[in-house]
């Protein structure tokens, strides 16, 4: 049996979907719906019942503080190893994404996988072109305002990464005690965001995005300076791809991966969800 978590979200709902033609997937959720689901909640570590799961693809529960987060990550590891669960697959966060506000948890998980009694899959996914199309939107004349400088991100389309995760998931002896980096191959600049728009490019300051990220109120308090810093990652340059080694995301596609570019601007356009 596989078991996939988070599967209500974004990511988890195209894993989904790219397992639907197996049998033998249960997916985890907040609230069940149907017999093919399981009640997944790690803020109540007495939901986390793994019994009869052989591959555990543990979708991260990084929306939060680090230290909740740590302590999802440290009740999920904990019950997969009681369930005796044979492999734990992790999504995890990209290798250059250290710089990262939020990237303590991740390495701070993969040390707990890495450390504990099961065999062991890490995805270390680049962030995702959708989630460039949120923090890097025209505003309504259409110009691309976000601060990233003359910075590039690898990103990746979502559904490559939902890709990859299926086909782990699905044959995790292949991948026993591997950590996968998976960026993107044409790391993308504000200028070709904006001309994919039909845009202009016109990157402000970090202070004055910060004041808008504020006034704005969407944002919970501990991630204005996650959004903050990644915006300053990207213009810094850490996150384009040239600080991870080997990117395994076209190996193990089996394909070229999908135009970063052309899911920014599809998500932009609003025909895909971000």
């Amino acid at each position: 049996m596989i078991l996939v978590t988070g599967a209500a979200g974004a990511l988890g709902q195209l894993v989904a979907e790219k397992l639907a033609a197996r049998d033998d997937v249960v997916l985890g959720t907040r609230t069940p719906r149907s017999a093919a689901e399981r009640r997944v909640d790690f803020d109540d570590p007495a939901s986390l019942d793994f019994t009869g799961v052989d591959t555990l693809l543990l979708i991260s529960a990084g929306y939060g503080e680090d230290d909740a987060v740590i302590a999802r990550h440290e009740a999920a590891v904990s019950a997969a190893e009681k369930a005796h669960v044979r492999h734990l697959v992790y999504t995890s966060l990209s290798g250059d994404g250290d710089h990262l506000a939020y990237a303590l948890a991740h390495r701070w998980t993969e040390r707990r996988i890495q450390r504990s009694s099961l065999q062991w899959t890490i995805l270390r996914n680049g962030l995702y072109a959708e989630f460039l199309a949120a923090i890097a939107a025209p505003g309504p004349d259409g110009t691309v305002s976000a601060p990233l400088g003359d910075g590039r991100l690898a990103a990746v389309a979502r559904e490559d990464l939902a890709e990859v995760a299926a086909r782990v998931a699905a044959a995790p002896e292949h991948h026993t005690g591997r950590s996968y980096e998976l960026v993107g191959e044409e790391p993308l600049g504000g200028a070709e965001l904006a001309a994919a728009v039909d845009g202009t490019y016109a990157p402000g300051s970090l202070a004055r995005t910060r004041e808008a990220i504020i006034a704005a109120g969407a944002a919970l308090p501990f991630q204005v300076p996650m959004l903050v810093g990644t915006y300053s990652a990207i213009a810094a340059g850490f996150l384009d791809g040239t600080g991870v080694g080997h990117n395994a995301l076209r190996e193990l596609l089996g394909r070229a991966p999908q135009s970063a570019l052309e899911a920014y601007a599809a998500t932009v356009s609003g025909t895909r969800p971000a």
